[in-house]
């Protein structure tokens, strides 16, 4: 069944090329999609009125509700927000913006992203692999406008999705790890022990539909590797959809990588927001006390 699909992907990949367009020449074209997070207020939100509970999604709607544009060809793409003021304040989001994605440049080719990041004022150049996306191809289909689009589903390691973002959870599970390994030091030696079982490694369940009619590998975010364009996709509690596609726009778009900032890994810029913050925590506590 697999091969069917996937023969059959191949197929309609030629057949549904946009008009003035062969698979030698490539072509351009730009997606808006809608992103939705829906808010968990777990035991706290058990203790709120439906007042309350709508008087804070107001509040937190432009962190919940977002716009994003994606520009691409046959092999690059770009991705950024449309940056949207609040509403309540007129103010953008500051504290958030530090832990949001930036500007994101794909090349599905060569496997490669570029991402500028700006951190409290200082600004990166996340350069690294793209994230690996091991999709399972399904037959199930749907339709997004005037496209018909196939389901996939994938199970992607949490830190590949949020590399760029913070939670004060990551605080406190490295301080636990430095704490256990200071008890396991006796008479200045550290003890060692070998380590049998396997850590799971945290991670989220993904579901995208792609269209065919668009044979490009590209999608939102860290998504790409489908035989057709990502319209939609939901993991966690966030989706994207794809609210508007224009081919072929008249006027060419320019694709190209951001560059500039300090040039950084993935796993060094994570390891430097979480040092930040570490940081920050310590220096107020000195405060306090």
């Amino acid at each position: 069944m697999k091969t069917i699909i996937l023969l059959f992907s191949v197929v309609a990949s030629l057949i549904f090329l946009p008009k003035n367009t062969s698979p030698v020449d490539g072509f351009q074209g730009q997606a808006v999609y809608i992103s939705k997070t829906r808010m968990d207020l777990g035991s706290w939100g058990a203790r709120m009125s439906e007042e309350q509970k709508k008087q804070m999604q107001s509040r937190l709607k432009n962190r919940l509700e977002k716009t994003y544009v994606l520009n691409f060809n046959k092999e690059e793409s770009i991705f950024d927000e449309k940056e949207k003021l609040d509403a309540m304040s007129g103010a953008t989001d500051s504290w958030g913006n530090n832990f949001a994605a930036g500007e994101q440049y794909k090349n599905v080719k060569k496997q490669e992203m570029v991402q500028s990041q700006e951190f409290y004022g200082k600004q990166f150049l996340v350069k690294d692999k793209l994230a690996a996306m091991e999709w399972q191809m399904g037959s199930e289909t749907k339709q997004i406008g005037k496209y018909t689009c196939f389901k996939a589903t994938a199970t992607i390691p949490n830190s590949e999705l949020t590399w760029y973002s913070f939670s004060w959870n990551e605080i406190s599970t490295d301080t636990q790890e430095k704490r256990e390994e200071k008890e396991a030091a006796v008479d200045g030696v550290t003890a060692t022990t070998e380590v049998i079982e396997i850590a799971e490694i945290p991670s989220t369940k993904v579901e995208a539909w792609y269209t065919l009619q668009i044979p490009v590998g590209h999608g939102p975010a860290e998504y790409w590797g489908l035989p057709g364009l990502i319209l939609e996709v939901s993991a966690g509690d966030t989706t994207m959809l794809c609210t508007k596609i224009v081919m072929n726009p008249k006027e060419k778009i320019e694709i190209e990588a951001p560059d500039k900032g300090k040039e950084i890994t993935k796993v060094s810029y994570k390891e430097t927001i979480v040092g930040k913050m570490m940081e920050m925590r310590n220096n107020r506590g000195r405060r306090r006390g």
